[in-house]
């Protein structure tokens, strides 16, 4: 019984995105420019924000986190995906494996209750206004960063522990191109119906809770903007929002696809290619989004090149 729980496996190889020469050229180009883009645009972001006194406010204070998450997001992944394109054998060492799923599973689940926190602000900006700067303090503000890596560090740690208990004897390929827990599942020598049950009340749990938040704040927003007598109120009132709601619906909605279907399991194939959305593009929208969308940013942004040149 003891050496039937060994871990034999002591490496897993990926299969990739795709064995076509062309296709690998074309991906690489593609997704090292997103990657660059991605450093590019967060840690610009971060240096703006933390450079411009008018952005230090609770709202630039949750988007600096937001990009510092995409940055390490999107890290934990295109490093090794840019390398494994033309590899011959896409392998990553067991440990490895688990530290890739331990930092995506951290950062996904910091980014969904970061996005909450700024939802909340949001609706303490337009709905209560005069309370703005009380209810936001600055020790609010931290509490409302450390909760969401904290729950996501709870999350993480118990996708990672429960995978990896379980005994690996072979196959050791993995139908995707990073360590993630569905395609892990389904090569583990163990009934892991207790694994699938655990991920999707956890990855349930974390998106309905997260996005119950987000509900709750946009409805009340709505009703707020709704009662606003002008055109040019309502539109100033959602233009604040705009950005956000943005991004929370293309990450919410991928991410629902993905992992709080019941069958995600059987349809990884599906499941690969959109996980290349919001593992490597969704972190590079994000700051693209809200500079595109922002008059205070992109205009922060026009002063500090005029000083440049």
């Amino acid at each position: 019984m003891e050496e039937k729980n060994q871990t034999i496996v002591t490496e897993f190889v990926f299969l990739g995105l795709t064995d076509n020469l062309h296709q690998k050229i074309v991906l690489f180009i593609m997704l090292l420019f997103v990657y660059l883009v991605t450093l590019g645009g967060n840690l610009g972001m971060i240096t703006l924000i933390w450079a411009d006194p008018r952005l230090h406010t609770p709202m630039y204070f949750f988007l600096s986190h937001l990009s510092f998450v995409d940055i390490c997001s999107s890290s934990s992944i295109a490093p090794k995906m840019l390398c494994d394109i033309f590899a011959e054998k896409k392998g990553i060492s067991f440990i490895g494996c688990a530290a890739q799923m331990w930092f995506v599973g951290l950062f996904v689940a910091t980014e969904c209750f970061l996005l909450a926190a700024m939802a909340y602000d949001r609706f303490t900006a337009i709905c209560k206004p005069l309370l703005y700067t009380l209810i936001m303090s600055p020790t609010v503000c931290v509490l409302l960063v450390i909760g969401p890596y904290s729950i996501a560090l709870i999350s993480t740690m118990t996708h990672t522990t429960f995978t990896f208990c379980l005994p690996f004897c072979g196959p050791n390929i993995i139908n995707h191109f990073f360590c993630d827990i569905s395609p892990l599942l389904s090569l583990a020598c163990a009934d892991t119906w207790i694994n699938k049950l655990v991920l999707f009340v956890l990855a349930g749990a974390i998106g309905v809770v997260s996005g119950l938040i987000i509900m709750v704040s946009y409805v009340c927003i709505l009703v707020a903007i709704l009662k606003i007598q002008t055109a040019y109120g309502r539109r100033k009132a959602f233009s604040t929002c705009s950005s956000h709601l943005a991004a929370v619906s293309i990450l919410y909605g991928t991410l629902f696809f993905i992992y709080v279907r019941p069958n995600s399991s059987s349809s990884l194939d599906i499941n690969k290619v959109i996980s290349v959305f919001y593992t490597v593009v969704i972190p590079m929208l994000n700051p693209l989004i809200y500079s595109v969308r922002n008059k205070l940013v992109k205009d922060v942004f026009r002063r500090r090149l005029d000083r440049e040149h």
